[in-house]
């Protein structure tokens, strides 16, 4: 099993530094998975381009690192099933710039993003699946809808990143205030109240004058004792003290 041991100390520092830097700040569609207990494979999850036939599908890779590197150039494999003019069948990626276009500066960042930049321009001319090449060739329609067989067939779906629901949520709570506001305008206003004296005023004359209708027999019981007053209740009373006064002036 490979370990960091195979790898010279300050290869192995160059290679922590430039592995936080793609952790900390990863290239567009690309994620690197780091093992700090073995740089000498690196893998990475590759996300297809939009407006190719790869789109929504995300390509696992690794990239092996020999004992001299980097002298020379890392091997890079497909582990995810992918139709591609650079791509063999066993995974082995063709791309000049891991074979005589090497350069010891070049970085794995750099590496990385080659790889991906193969998914949006392939090179059917140093064709390592003779197929995808002379489909690309001749048909590019045909090599589009198996590259995008294979994609729905073989490739990881890409994840929601937590920035992705953050936006979700905000749109969400966003279309929700729209509704209510929506709700709102649809909703019918209540006219507002009107005053005694602004009525008073409008109609000229005083609320308080008017007779109203009164259809509750309380109320209308209550309305004949305001208007009655206290008289009516005196009326009985006064009764009683007259027949007293007759009988009063019988016995006499």
């Amino acid at each position: 099993m490979a370990t960091n041991e195979n790898l010279p100390p300050n290869v192995i520092k160059q290679l922590a530094k430039e592995l936080k830097n793609l952790d900390e700040s990863p290239p567009e569609g690309i994620n690197v998975i780091v093992n700090d207990d073995d740089f000498t494979t690196i893998f990475a999850d590759i996300e297809g381009p939009a407006g190719t036939p790869y789109e929504n599908g995300v390509f696992r890779m690794k990239l092996l690192l020999s004992r001299d590197f980097p002298q020379s150039p890392p091997k890079g494999f497909f582990l995810t099933k992918i139709f591609h003019p650079n791509i063999a069948t066993s995974g082995e990626i063709c791309v000049n710039t891991l074979k005589k276009d090497w350069n010891p500066g070049l970085g794995l960042r750099h590496v990385l993003l080659v790889v991906r930049c193969l998914l949006i321009e392939p090179f059917p001319e140093s064709a390592l699946n003779e197929q995808a090449g002379k489909m690309l060739l001749e048909n590019y329609e045909e090599y589009a809808r198996h590259a995008r067989l294979y994609t729905g067939i073989h490739a990881l779906k890409p994840k929601n990143t937590s920035k992705t629901g953050a936006i979700s949520e905000s749109a969400t709570a966003l279309n929700v205030d729209k509704s209510s506001t929506a709700s709102s305008k649809n909703t019918p206003s209540m006219p507002p109240a009107v005053s005694t004296s602004s009525a008073s005023r409008a109609f000229g004359t005083s609320l308080q004058d008017q007779n109203p209708t009164v259809s509750d027999p309380a109320v209308g019981a209550a309305a004949a004792r305001k208007k009655d007053g206290p008289m009516a209740s005196k009326v009985p009373v006064d009764k009683k003290r007259l027949d007293a006064r007759k009988k009063s002036l019988k016995r006499l």
